[in-house]
């Protein structure tokens, strides 16, 4: 086994990365937000950011990996909101709990399956697809609840999803997003799947010459993207007790702000998850502390929109100005030799005079 490059070079280049900027500007936004915001550092208020988080980081974890193929889905919240109102519908039909919530994942990985199939069989344009089944699945959702909304779900799943581990102030929650963080951080870092999403990202057709299932990888992408998502509406449903058909309603835009803030390239074949779950934090931390100092919904939306701009234009200036340095240290290569040089001109023979 090779040992990992630790030279001076490596170290500063993972230092000054995009993704270890992030982190420590989510650093330092805590500490600052911790002085200057009202009950932001306090225990219950981290429950509440932990429950804002949960969503839109299970979101970004199988988003991560799509966009790494140089894909996206943007159909995720609308899966959210079709699996809590269908939800809803089968318990006000009387259905027990233990049944309701498999099938709701079960179905989000039918809906992360028909995008699949439209992007790699037919070979459809995934954005395309995808703002397509935003739409359907969000107007599914209506059909299936209309405006209504359904409660009085049981306690003792609500529980579990508002609840705290003892008297530490740590939601339960917290612990499944962790090991789901780190099943997808060593999916995507440390096997070989992982190494060809990459793969695929930088050149598809390379990826696939040199052996890599393209079509069947990301077809199943895009059906874990669909399960985790009807999860991630699952937990909201339970975390309000209320199933809506509106449920999630724009947070595709928070999950893909906090993807592409993290570092993922939007062309696909670079990112780190590590950075994405930064990403997620500072997008998170923000919104909340602007909610703690009584900032409009509306405000926080275009804080989304800055955003998502910031992290599509900040990375790839960030690395055309890295490339642009190394070409300028990298010295000038002396010029060619002269194939046919001159010959020394011969000494002109002296004259004699008479």
């Amino acid at each position: 086994m090779s040992s990992p490059d630790l030279s001076p070079r490596r170290l500063l280049g993972r230092l000054t990365s995009w993704d270890a900027a992030i982190i420590g500007v989510l650093i330092l936004f805590v500490i600052i937000a911790s002085f200057t915001v009202d009950n932001f550092a306090s225990s219950r208020n981290f429950s509440f950011l932990v429950l804002d988080l949960a969503p839109i980081a299970l979101m970004a974890l199988p988003m991560t990996l799509i966009i790494v193929t140089g894909e996206i889905d943007l159909s995720v919240a609308s899966t959210l909101g079709l699996a809590s109102a269908v939800m809803g519908a089968m318990w006000e039909g009387g259905l027990p709990i233990e049944t309701i919530i498999p099938v709701c994942v079960l179905l989000g990985a039918v809906l992360g399956a028909v995008n699949g199939t439209f992007v790699t069989v037919f070979g459809l344009p995934s954005l395309a697809v995808t703002i397509g089944t935003l739409a359907l699945y969000r107007g599914l959702a209506f059909v299936v609840l209309g405006d209504r909304a359904v409660a009085e779900f049981p306690e003792s799943y609500t529980d579990l999803v508002t609840g705290r581990i003892g008297d530490t102030g740590i939601p339960l929650l917290l612990i499944p997003l962790v090991v789901l963080g780190l099943v997808f951080a060593v999916v995507l870092h440390v096997t070989p799947f992982g190494r060809s999403l990459f793969a695929i990202g930088a050149n598809a057709e390379a990826a696939r010459f040199s052996g890599t299932r393209v079509t069947r990888v990301k077809f199943w992408l895009y059906v874990v993207s669909g399960a985790v998502a009807a999860l991630a509406g699952v937990l909201w449903t339970l975390r309000y007790s209320s199933a809506r058909a509106d449920n999630g309603t724009g947070l595709e835009l928070a999950v893909v702000a906090a993807v592409l803030l993290g570092g993922v390239s939007i062309f696909g074949g670079r990112g780190t998850l590590w950075g994405v779950i930064a990403g997620a934090l500072l997008l998170t931390s923000l919104q909340n502390a602007l909610r703690l100092a009584d900032v409009s919904n509306e405000a926080l939306s275009v804080v989304t929109g800055l955003l998502l701009i910031v992290s599509v234009l900040a990375p790839n200036l960030a690395s055309n100005s890295h490339a642009a340095l190394r070409r300028r240290r990298r010295p000038d290569p002396p010029p060619p030799a002269s194939p046919n040089p001159d010959p020394a001109p011969s000494p002109t023979p002296a004259v004699r005079s008479s």
